[in-house]
């Protein structure tokens, strides 16, 4: 099995699709995804770009063999155990459940649009921290953006969906979204309210009503024009200072006034 092929199946086992559902998702016969991999099929150049929107990394990615971040979930009261940053992203509670309720309260209110899928929820995301770390110089969530082709991801997001699906809190769907292949995910309760401030709240209502209706096209190459995406080199981690060198289109902050 060559590496391409192994990629591949790996990415397929992390992403749990099965065989016959990501071959859907590509439009071609399950028997040819077996054979690709098992290193038999050679894969066309749309076959490669559908992957990497699949599996949202970037082709880069896709082709070579280097180790991504681990992403772990600490328990409360336990210890954080030094590790190399490229290597290792540690998750502590109070920050699993602001992202719970964040995310839950997203989905609640535009999870149901036709364009929200994972792709345009990791801008969603992305934004709403960037807008409230330049307007309160604080973090929300505080999640870690990576640099993709398709714009920031947030590397701690499938490690927390799989502890929110494990717990019913949200049901993962897989289908198209036109020609494209789309992963949604719905709400199965309401977000705690009490768990936001009403900052807070007012800077995801904000990043929502001016940036949902867009679909992942747009809101990538929305994302791309923002200068923490722009002076990041490619695969690494966007800083969050950053944000106090965007430019007035992306501003959230009034800086002649102090704070908004």
């Amino acid at each position: 099995m060559d590496a391409l092929a192994a990629r591949i199946k790996k990415y397929r086992a992390i992403r749990d699709l099965s065989q016959d559902k990501l071959a859907g998702l590509l439009g071609i016969p399950r028997t040819s995804l077996s054979m690709i991999e098992n290193g038999e099929r050679k894969v066309c150049a749309k076959e490669l770009r559908m992957l990497s929107e699949i599996f949202d990394v970037s082709i880069d990615e896709l082709m070579d063999e280097k180790k991504e971040p681990l992403v772990s979930i600490r328990e409360e009261h336990s210890p954080y155990k030094e590790a190399e940053p490229e290597l290792r992203i540690d998750v502590p509670q109070k920050n699993l459940a602001k992202f719970r309720e964040v995310l839950l309260y997203l989905l609640n209110r535009v999870g149901a649009k036709p364009n929200i899928g994972e792709t345009v929820i990791y801008k969603l995301l992305y934004f709403i921290d960037f807008d409230y770390y330049e307007r309160y110089e604080e973090q929300l969530i505080g999640a870690t953006y990576k640099k993709n082709r398709y714009g920031p991801t947030p590397l701690e997001f499938r490690k927390i969906l799989e502890d929110m699906i494990r717990k019913n809190e949200v049901v993962k769907v897989l289908h198209k979204y036109y020609q494209y292949p789309q992963t949604k995910y719905l709400p199965c309760r309401n977000a705690d309210l009490s768990k936001l401030g009403a900052t807070e709240k007012e800077v995801i209502d904000h990043v929502l009503d001016r940036l949902a209706d867009m679909n992942a096209a747009q809101i990538s190459e929305y994302s791309h024009n923002d200068v923490p995406w722009l002076t990041t080199p490619e695969s690494g981690i966007i800083p969050y200072e950053s944000v106090f060198y965007r430019t007035p289109a992306y501003s959230v902050r009034k800086y002649d006034e102090g704070l908004s």
